[in-house]
């Protein structure tokens, strides 16, 4: 078989639907009004068989014409929607992570709290910069970490007080915050700002900085972060470069969780 010969289809493939997609892709940022012609000639379809699939797809809703143009309409989000339906956090975060680390050049991650540890649920490496490798499924002491005070913070009080009661807060560096009732304090400073930095806690050269993530109902369900090496810079000035850009991803991960839940 040569290169360009086309890929055999199966007995189960219809090709109607391949080009009916192939009508919806025609439209894009840069093409969102497309005449007969314009549909035909960037499908390769022809006028009659362009024309038979965007008129279907103005009889369904999920485009409009004014006689002479095409346009997609609001429902066709349906379709991406019901993708996001079947995605669970770590699916939804990655490709935002992917975004994130692109921007900052340092390593992020999401992570879920499990008892008195956060779990990591997803997470984009660039360089190495800890001791222990940290994959999917990796779990750290909460108290320790940028994730897990912003998970910690966003508990009820009555809950945080039988934690900070019960947890084991051992010193894992010599920065490490283990005297409750500063620790306390600090939980209430991060609930207050909506994010959270630790200076070498959980070990010495590394600075991470987290903020939450909510859920539709407004719950805080995750928390993203990006953690750095201290050569990088002060906290200070980490914070400043490093959190609009988590903030960002944040968001976009809860606008994608929206979606999710229609």
């Amino acid at each position: 078989m040569t290169d360009t010969e086309p890929t055999p289809r199966g007995s189960a493939f219809v090709q109607s639907l391949e080009r009916g997609l192939a009508v919806i892709r025609a439209f894009d940022a840069e093409h969102d009004e497309l005449t007969l012609s314009d549909v035909a000639r960037s499908t390769g379809l022809t006028r009659a068989a362009a024309r038979r699939f965007l008129h279907t797809l103005v009889e369904l809703g999920y485009m409009r014409t004014d006689g002479r143009l095409f346009a997609l309409r609001p429902r066709i989000l349906e379709l991406g929607y019901a993708y996001l339906s079947s995605m669970g956090l770590p699916e939804v975060a990655q490709p935002h992570l992917e975004t994130l680390v692109s921007q900052v050049h340092e390593s992020s991650s999401v992570s879920v709290l499990d008892g008195e540890d956060v779990v990591y649920v997803a997470r984009v490496p660039t360089k190495r910069i800890m001791t222990v490798t940290i994959a999917v499924g990796t779990r750290f002491p909460a108290y320790a970490t940028s994730m897990g005070r912003v998970l910690l913070a966003a508990q009820p009080d009555d809950w945080l007080d039988e934690y900070l009661a019960k947890a084991d807060l051992r010193p894992l560096t010599r920065y490490t915050t283990v005297e409750e009732r500063l620790l306390r304090a600090i939980l209430d400073q991060v609930r207050d700002q909506g994010w959270a930095l630790v200076d070498q806690e959980l070990e010495e050269g590394l600075r991470s900085i987290a903020v939450p993530v909510h859920d539709p109902d407004g719950a805080v369900v995750a928390a993203v972060n990006v953690s750095a090496h201290a050569s990088r810079g002060s906290s200070d000035s980490i914070r400043e470069e490093l959190l609009p850009h988590l903030r960002t991803a944040a968001a976009a991960i809860e606008h994608d969780l929206r979606g999710s839940r229609r």
